[in-house]
């Protein structure tokens, strides 16, 4: 899918469906002209679902969607009849998926799983017939309820994609060719930055049919967290991951600080970020002789797991594997 059809922010005014008023009818009959009351009551109005779909995994059917209104209850009716309820309006959304209130920031909900749905705004009551108001006192009431107002407003649909493990890196630090190689993902790769536009969702294959989903998220910059590159756009992705790989190629002037830089715009971003479980990846092995990379070995920092690899040689991916399979499925 080309980077302009993955949407993963969505603003839409939603509108719940307004409750049909109570009937205030009054029965008559040749046998009794004052028969009484017999207004039905109104149908409610239809709410706003959001409904997960596991075959979604963007919000592109939602890009040119300014407005989803859920249909009116009817209006009770003569001889006790219920008004229709109105039809929900049901929009299908893609795992991972949250709904924030433009204002203030807040989630409000998220959808994690194939068909849990979450109601964001309920339809508006029905109204009560007049059969309802009748006493003693007063036989033929000529009133009734009208139906309460549903609830609109604008809302946010935000997509957090869900994965087991992340990729974070600057550009070109190997990510899309390591995805390629440990997963059946076909993304676009290239020498130059930002060859990854859009996040890339990857199975891994495991040991006895077992797997795991990578996502390669574009390439991070010094100062992505406020906002600048690819910014803050593609940094909520990795906030769902259980594992983080901090991809730093061997080729890089300065291993530590690359990767300090790295942790420190996720830090930046969101605290919370730096307490996941990470790995530090050494890309590009291949690229050096062996007396070189034992050298580099020694300065690599010393208070986060590391492993050199190469995707081009496949050098170590099974041992890259192993790790991640440990760390997912630790107690």
């Amino acid at each position: 899918m080309s980077n302009e059809n993955f949407i993963d922010y969505v603003k839409i005014f939603f509108k719940s469906g307004r409750g049909g008023g109570g009937s205030a009818h009054l029965m008559r009959t040749a046998q009794d002209p004052k028969a009484g009351p017999d207004g039905g009551n109104g149908g409610a109005g239809g709410d706003v679902i959001l409904r997960g779909n596991r075959n979604l995994w963007t919000l592109l059917h939602l890009r040119y969607t300014k407005h989803i209104i859920a249909e009116d209850g009817e209006s009770g009716s003569s001889n006790n009849k219920y008004g229709k309820d109105g039809a929900n309006a049901i929009v299908e959304v893609p795992l991972g998926t949250v709904v924030k209130d433009p204002e203030t920031d807040e989630v409000l909900g998220e959808i994690t799983e194939d068909g849990e749905e979450l109601v964001i705004m309920k339809g508006g009551r029905g109204g009560l017939g007049n059969v309802h108001f009748k006493t003693p006192t007063l036989q033929t009431p000529r009133f009734a309820q009208p139906g309460e107002d549903g609830v609109e407003g604008w809302l946010i649909l935000e997509l957090k994609i869900l994965a087991d493990v992340g990729l974070v890196g600057f550009p070109n630090a190997g990510k899309s060719t390591l995805i390629s190689v440990l997963s059946n993902a076909k993304p676009k790769i290239a020498d130059y930055p930002f060859t990854t536009l859009q996040p890339n969702l990857g199975v891994v294959p495991y040991r006895d049919y077992q797997s795991f989903v990578v996502a390669d998220i574009p390439g991070i910059i010094e100062g992505a967290s406020e906002g600048r590159g690819l910014g803050l756009r593609f940094l909520r992705h990795i906030e769902r991951n259980s594992v983080l790989l901090f991809l730093v190629p061997v080729d890089s002037e300065d291993i530590t600080k690359e990767y300090q830089i790295l942790l420190n715009e996720l830090e930046a971003y969101n605290p919370e970020l730096i307490d996941k479980d990470r790995i530090l990846v050494i890309t590009k092995t291949d690229l050096l002789p062996e007396e070189e990379l034992k050298e580099l070995k020694r300065k690599v920092p010393k208070d986060v797991d590391s492993i050199f690899i190469s995707a081009a040689t496949h050098y170590n991916l099974t041992p890259l594997k192993d790790k991640i399979w440990q760390i997912l499925n630790k107690e």
